[in-house]
């Protein structure tokens, strides 16, 4: 397949292409500082991005698009601790501290792009502002537990997820005053 559809736009753009392993692969993205297409199937780029976002962070942190060759987008959050925390929260009651921002994101990257095909200004703008919204609250040390122990230079406070939530919501408002 690269060798007849890829080959030469690659070595146009000066790409270079090379197969390896699975356990190769993950070692490489590892150890690196970015700068490369890493083409996968989607239940290996499902896994496997997941895995890099933890190792980086956390995997509340990330989201997914998947782009289809007709023209539609997929915009979803990585699913981490979700389940686990809900059955807490059922077999308890206990309040969770479950990071909301990939799922956040998901949406506004959704209305982003209806926004970009529909010519709808605002609605790009207001997916901006949740977003902002978003890091001032992460800015302002007030973030779910998954995040605390990441955050350096700044005086960070776990909180729940209602507690989060309500946060963001309060510094959308500010943005959009």
């Amino acid at each position: 397949v690269y060798e007849e559809n890829y080959k030469a736009d690659f070595e146009k753009l000066g790409l270079e292409y090379f197969y390896t392993l699975i356990d190769d692969a993950i070692a490489r993205v590892i150890r690196s500082e970015g700068g490369y297409i890493w083409a996968c199937k989607n239940y290996d780029g499902d896994v496997m991005s997941d895995m890099v976002s933890t190792a980086f962070g956390s995997l509340a942190m990330m989201t997914s698009v998947l782009c289809s060759p007709d023209g539609k987008f997929e915009y979803e959050a990585a699913h981490g601790t979700v389940t686990r925390h809900y059955y807490k929260y059922k077999e308890t009651g206990e309040m969770t501290s479950t990071n909301p921002m990939a799922t956040i994101f998901a949406w506004s990257g959704a209305l982003r792009k209806r926004g970009e095909m529909d010519g709808l200004a605002d609605l790009q703008n207001f997916a901006d502002q949740l977003e902002g919204a978003c890091f001032d609250t992460l800015y302002s040390g007030i973030m779910t537990k998954d995040l605390v122990g990441l955050a350096e230079g700044i005086d960070a406070k776990a909180v729940t997820t209602d507690k989060f939530i309500a946060e963001i919501r309060k510094n959308l408002e500010k943005r959009l005053a």
